[in-house]
């Protein structure tokens, strides 16, 4: 798997997971709409930590600084 994640797109999916499950905690959301927060803050934790978005791939994005310049 090429990382296609950046610095900035993994911390910000972080510190969404961070918010969701806050708000869980809190008991602000509760429910089916839990249950589908939490399981998308699952998704943004486990593509940050091996900087792989599967979505990414059929529209092309890539938000990784890459090292070699050649594609321009």
């Amino acid at each position: 798997m090429k990382k296609n994640m950046g610095f900035t797109d993994r911390v910000i999916r972080i510190l969404a997971a961070a918010v969701i499950v806050t708000l869980y905690f809190a008991n602000i959301i509760s429910g089916t709409v839990a249950a589908i927060l939490l399981a998308l803050a699952t998704v943004f934790v486990l593509t940050s930590f091996i900087s792989f978005c599967p979505l990414y791939l059929p529209f092309g994005l890539n938000t990784s600084k890459s090292k070699n310049k050649n594609e321009e």
